[in-house]
């Protein structure tokens, strides 16, 4: 832990190894604390339906439907925007409480599946819980941590796995499984504006049960990633045809251990995401503030934002905040992490945040310095660190100066 180097960190989050070892030493020191649940062999849970799919091992991959061990109206276990009301610790007590069956299949196999992946596939289409039985190759262990999924609690094999009542499938959803003619990312298009929420389309994604005749199960963090990119790329293709926006808005959102800011701009569409951590926070285990800052401008990006999954999570909450404005701009968010926040929650906690903040009225500004000098009252990590990663900025001054 000691050699660990903070600004790989902040990079890495857990996924992408840069530190050389074959697992995130930060996750592992936070998983190694106890989780009190009871050692079980067989399970009757209602699934709120909850599924992940893990992404070692591609093509080959774990396949985790989960259920906590409860009978009942479980769809608070996989609702995001009921989250932000509980405290974290509730949260995360109730998400590690989802005890997973693991199945290895082959991504392949979604395309023509097994009985058994057919049968989780109809589970993860469900707008309702569903009934499971199962019965563990071994007593469930461990939990599950990501900067990209919500947590999760211990997973074994399955010896045996059965849902005892009916999915209720929504209309459009059930259209699209059925249908083999419609890609993937125009079926998660279609989903979204039929009213289903991108964690729902995230799920169903993941299972392989959208796309043509050669689908694929998807690795969880890539298929949260890429609905909400597909989702907001959709919603642009509006933003964009729409008169700037007349002023410099300011949003700002206090959130435990969090502070999230956002400007918006008169401009075409444009976008920066930035993410500070203090010392000792969940990606950041030096002893310096870590600042990371990524952006696009009107024609968007080809390659993959170094920032990590939250990019994409905000974009897509910026671009419904602007649809319902009826209005395009430069977006500049920045988001604060303070020393304590040190548990990985997942995207949804970014997404539902900035969703949150873009309800709430803004303050108007008529110059871009004024909108800055008040963010830098709410910022606590000086403006300057800011301002010095800040691509966006730069550029929006050169513009007015």
């Amino acid at each position: 832990m000691d050699k660990l180097r903070p600004e790989l960190c902040v990079r890495c989050r857990g996924g992408r190894y840069l530190c050389g070892l074959a697992y995130c030493p930060l996750l592992a020191r936070r998983l190694s604390a106890p989780h009190r649940l009871g050692a079980v062999r067989e399970l009757r849970g209602s699934s709120p339906p909850s599924l992940f799919v893990g992404r070692v091992g591609y093509p080959k991959v774990w396949v985790y439907p989960a259920a906590p061990p409860e009978l009942g109206d479980t769809t608070i276990y996989e609702d995001p925007a009921r989250w932000l009301g509980f405290p974290l610790e509730r949260f995360i007590a109730m998400r590690l409480s989802l005890y997973r069956a693991s199945l290895s299949l082959r991504v392949e196999d979604a395309a023509d599946p097994p009985r058994a992946l057919q049968e989780i596939q109809l589970a993860a289409l469900s707008q309702r819980p569903v009934d499971a039985e199962v019965e563990f190759a071994r007593k469930p262990r461990g939990a599950y941590l990501s900067e990209y999924a919500p947590p999760m609690g211990p997973a074994a094999p399955a010896k045996s796995l059965r849902f005892t009542t009916e999915p209720k499938l929504p209309r459009k959803a059930e259209e699209l499984y059925g249908d083999r003619d419609v890609k993937a990312r125009e079926a998660v298009a279609e989903l979204y504006e039929a009213g289903l929420d991108v964690s729902y389309i995230a799920r169903v994604l993941s299972a392989g049960a959208l796309g043509g005749r050669r689908r694929r199960l998807v690795p969880t963090r890539w298929a949260i990633t890429a609905v909400d990119k597909i989702v907001s790329d959709h919603l642009l293709e509006r933003v964009k045809e729409m008169p700037e926006v007349d002023g410099y808005y300011l949003y700002a959102r206090r959130a435990v251990g969090n502070l999230f800011i956002a400007i918006l701009a008169p401009s075409r569409w444009a976008y920066e995401w930035g993410e500070a951590f203090e010392p000792h926070t969940v990606w950041n285990p030096g002893e310096g503030i870590e600042v990371e800052v990524d952006y696009e401008l009107y024609g968007g990006r080809r390659d993959y934002p170094e920032i990590g999954g939250c990019y994409y999570a905000t974009r897509l909450a910026v671009a419904e905040a602007l649809l319902r404005m009826k209005r395009q701009a430069a977006a500049v968010l920045w988001r604060e992490v303070y020393t304590g926040f040190t548990l990985p929650v997942g995207v949804w906690w970014v997404r539902e945040n900035v969703r949150a903040m873009f309800r709430e009225p803004p303050a108007r500004f008529d110059t871009l310095e004024d909108a800055l000098e008040a963010a830098s009252f709410l910022l606590k990590i000086p403006i300057e660190r800011w301002l010095a990663k800040s691509r966006l900025v730069h550029l929006l001054r050169s513009r007015v100066a």
